[in-house]
C-alpha cells in the first residue's frame, strides 16, 4: 500500500491481485493491489509504465511479444482516449473510473447479484438492529431505505461522494504540476498543456477505478470506510462480501448479518443527526489538498538523470518517489484532525454497537474483535485514506477513542455522552485521546454545562472577551497613571 496521496501511486508491475492484499506487510496497511495501475484485467496500461521484461528480447534475440496483449492494449487505449474527448472534463475522469471498476469486478468474479433471500435477511437485520440501538444512543434512527447491493451497485451509488473527495486533491495536484513548470516550458508547451490536463484526468480516473474495484470487492456496508458514501438515509450491505467475511468465523450467517447491520445503522444515526460532521470530514480533505505542491528542484534533477536511450530510466525515476509531493506542517495538521475525527466516529460506533448487541448475540465480542483486526491489518478504510490523502488510520487512535466514549458512557450516561456531538468545538482532540480521564472530568465539571453545552461555549467566549476588555482597561489605567505622574513632575 502506497501512503502517497491520490494520483501519485507508483506503478508496481508485480502488483498483487485484490484477493492477495492480506499477504502484504500489514504495517503498511496492506499491499498495493488496486491503488496504482495494477495492470489487471480492465486496467488502462497506457499509464502503467514502460515495457517490462515481457516486451524485451528473450534469449537469442527472440522478442517475447504477445500480439494479443498488444491488441487489448490498443483497444483499451482507444476507449480511454474516447473518454477523454467526452463530457467528463474535470480533474478526474470518472467515466473511465466507473468503467474500469466494473471491468475489474467482472474479471475478479465479484458481480454476484443479491438474491431475494439475502435482501430479506438484510432488511430484517436492520430492523432488529434499530430496535436494539434505541436504548444505547440518544440519536433516533437515521435509516429511511434499506438496500442489498452488489459490488457494482456499490460503485455506482458511492461515486458522487468519491467525486467530492477526489476532486479537491486531483485539482490541486494538477495545478501544482503546472506551477512547478518553468515559465519557458509553459510557453513552449502551448496547447500541449491542455492535453496534459486530459491525460491527468485519465491517470487519476484509472487509479480511482482500480481502487474502487478492490474496495467494491471487499467492503461490507455503505459506511465501512468511515464516511456516509451512499445516498442520505440509505443503509446498505453487500451480501456477497458479507458471506465471504463470515467464512471461517464459526458464527451463523444471520448473526454476522445482524452485527454488521447494527454498525451500519449506528453510522447512519450519527451522520443523520450530526449535520456538521459530513461537511467537516470533506472540508478537512480539501484543506489538505490546498497545501499540495511539487518541488521544482525535482524537475530540474529529472532532466539531468533521464537517459533518452533507456526508456526504463523514466520509469525508475517515477517509482523512486522523486516527484512525490512534500507534506507541509499545515497538511500534517489537517491529516491529524482527520485521523482524530474518523477515530472518534469509529470509536463511538464500536461502543454503541457493543452495548446494543453484546448480550443478544453470543458471538458479538468475537465479531467485534474480527472487525478491529481487519482495520489493524489494513482493511478498506485504511486503504482508502492511505491512497486518497496519504493517511494511515492508526488502530491505536481507534482504541483510544473507543475507551474515551466508554468512559463518558459510564460516568455521565448515554444522553450526556452524545451531547459531545452537539458542536465541533466540544469534540475531544488528539491530546484528549491520550488522556481520556481529563476530558471526562472536564465534561462532567458543571451540571449546567451538561444541560446546555452550546450555552457553555458561549459563556466561555463571553468570559474570554470580558477578560480581554479588562486587560485593555487595566493597561489604559496604567498609562493614565504614568501620564499623571509625568504631569506632576513637570509642574514641579
Amino acid at each position: 500500500m502506497s501512503d502517497v496521496p491520490f494520483g501519485f501511486g507508483p506503478h508496481d508491475p508485480n502488483n498483487e491481485e485484490p484477493d492477495d492484499r492480506d499477504k502484504g506487510d500489514s504495517s503498511d496497511g496492506g499491499s498495493g493491489g488496486g491503488t496504482g495501475f495494477s495492470g489487471g484485467a480492465g486496467s488502462f496500461p497506457g499509464f502503467g509504465g514502460m515495457p517490462g521484461p515481457g516486451g524485451m528480447p528473450g534469449p537469442g534475440g527472440t522478442p517475447n511479444f504477445d500480439i494479443g496483449a498488444l491488441g487489448q492494449m490498443l483497444t483499451q487505449l482507444g476507449q480511454a482516449l474516447s473518454h477523454s474527448s467526452g463530457g467528463d472534463s474535470g480533474p478526474v475522469n470518472y467515466d473511465l473510473a466507473k468503467q474500469l471498476a466494473h471491468q475489474q469486478l467482472q474479471a475478479n468474479k465479484r458481480t454476484e447479484r443479491p438474491t431475494q433471500q439475502q435482501t430479506k435477511a438484510i432488511e430484517d437485520g436492520i430492523q432488529l438492529a434499530e430496535l436494539w440501538l434505541d436504548p444505547t444512543t440518544a440519536f433516533p434512527t437515521g435509516t429511511h431505505v434499506v438496500r442489498a447491493w452488489s459490488a457494482q451497485e456499490w460503485v455506482d451509488n458511492t461515486l458522487p461522494i468519491w467525486k467530492r473527495l477526489c476532486d479537491p486533491v486531483a485539482e490541486r495536484v494538477s495545478e501544482a504540476w503546472l506551477e512547478a513548470l518553468p515559465e519557458e516550458a509553459k510557453q513552449a508547451a502551448g496547447p500541449i498543456v491542455s492535453m496534459l490536463g486530459q491525460m491527468g484526468g485519465l491517470t487519476f480516473g484509472s487509479q480511482l477505478g482500480n481502487g474502487l474495484a478492490q474496495l467494491g470487492g471487499e467492503v461490507l456496508t455503505s459506511t465501512e470506510v468511515g464516511l456516509p458514501l451512499g445516498p442520505d438515509g440509505t443503509a446498505a450491505l453487500l451480501p456477497a462480501n458479507v458471506e465471504r467475511f463470515g467464512e471461517g468465523l464459526d458464527r451463523p450467517a444471520s448473526e454476522v448479518t445482524v452485527f454488521l447491520a447494527a454498525r451500519e445503522a449506528a453510522h447512519h444515526r450519527l451522520f443523520s443527526h450530526v449535520p456538521w460532521l459530513r461537511q467537516r470530514l470533506l472540508a478537512t480533505v480539501e484543506e489538505y489538498a490546498r497545501g499540495i505542491h511539487i518541488d521544482t528542484s525535482s524537475l530540474e534533477d529529472l532532466a539531468s538523470k533521464v537517459d533518452p536511450s533507456d526508456p526504463n530510466s523514466m520509469q525508475e525515476l517515477m517509482n523512486s518517489g522523486m516527484l512525490e509531493p512534500r507534506t507541509t506542517d499545515e497538511q500534517q495538521a489537517a491529516l491529524t484532525r482527520l485521523e482524530t475525527l474518523l477515530a472518534l466516529v469509529e470509536g463511538w460506533v464500536d461502543v454503541v454497537v457493543a452495548d446494543a448487541v453484546g448480550e443478544r448475540l453470543p458471538g458479538a465480542e468475537a465479531l467485534g474483535e474480527t472487525v478491529r483486526r481487519r482495520r489493524a491489518t489494513g482493511g478498506p478504510a485504511e486503504q482508502t485514506f492511505a491512497t486518497l490523502v496519504g493517511l494511515q488510520l492508526r488502530p491505536r487512535r481507534l482504541r483510544a477513542a473507543a475507551s474515551l466514549w466508554r468512559l463518558l458512557t459510564e460516568r455521565h450516561g448515554v444522553t450526556s455522552r452524545d451531547r459531545v456531538w452537539d458542536h465541533p468545538d466540544l469534540l475531544p482532540d488528539g491530546s484528549d485521546l491520550d488522556e481520556p480521564l481529563d476530558f471526562a472530568d472536564r465534561w462532567g465539571g458543571s451540571n449546567e454545562d451538561l444541560d446546555d453545552p452550546i450555552a457553555a461555549i458561549r459563556r466561555a467566549e463571553a468570559a474570554e472577551q470580558a477578560s480581554g476588555e479588562s486587560e485593555s482597561e487595566s493597561s489604559d489605567g496604567e498609562n493614565n497613571d504614568e501620564n499623571g505622574e509625568n504631569g506632576e513632575n513637570g509642574g514641579r
